[in-house]
């Protein structure tokens, strides 16, 4: 769960998410009742792949205070400008010195030449179903499965994503549902189900009903 730096409008399929998602299910539509967010708060993107890739590779198992403290550091060694080129021109030990972990400064290094050399487009994942982008993110240095998740979710706003590794979302669930933690696999996936095509939303309401700020990426 990251704090978003900067945002643009509410996803087109919101109003329509939370009607069917009212429908569906009881504790969905207390939720969404309860939390009327303004449409700054909600699901809400910078629409910049490499900038969201680096942000979740500095966020990777430290605090959201930690990680925003490297991502300034890093920021600004970048001079503001956060780019495939500025970053490759930047040395290993100019990288590290942001806070960043080895394995962390060479995923960074890498997803900078691979999107200079072309070994990785990004145009590609909008043509692509939501598994097939999550394999192709995956292939990077430094994302896995949650990361990639977290990206389709946040910088491309897909509706439909369901991160059953998110621990935020099983303690949600967890609490929302009367459920112990972590709650069965089976009852996660009957969630699934019922929340389909609209995972991405009622994921967004469960986060928020464990956390005190909206969350954004």
């Amino acid at each position: 769960m990251y704090q978003s730096l900067g945002m643009s409008n509410t996803p087109k399929y919101w109003n329509n998410a939370k009607k069917y998602l009212s429908k569906k299910d009881k504790v969905m539509a207390s939720l969404i009742n309860k939390y009327k967010s303004p449409s700054e708060t909600i699901l809400s993107s910078r629409k910049d792949i490499f900038f969201s890739l680096c942000k979740s590779i500095i966020g990777q198992q430290i605090s959201i205070a930690a990680a925003n403290s490297v991502f300034l550091r890093f920021k600004k060694k970048c001079k503001n400008k956060i780019n495939a080129k500025t970053v490759n021109d930047l040395s290993f030990s100019q990288l590290k010195s942001c806070g960043l972990s080895k394995q962390k400064v060479k995923g960074i290094q890498s997803l900078s030449k691979q999107i200079l050399n072309k070994t990785f487009n990004p145009r590609l994942i909008s043509k692509m179903s939501d598994e097939e982008a999550i394999l192709y993110l995956s292939e990077l240095r430094q994302i896995g499965r949650w990361s990639a998740e977290m990206i389709l979710l946040f910088t491309y706003n897909r509706s439909n994503i369901w991160p059953v590794q998110d621990i935020g979302l099983l303690r949600a669930i967890s609490k929302n549902y009367k459920k112990k933690y972590l709650p069965p696999e089976s009852y996660v996936n009957l969630l699934k189900k019922r929340f389909t095509p609209y995972c991405s939303v009622a994921t967004w309401y469960l986060w928020r009903s464990i956390d005190p700020e909206p969350i954004q990426y």
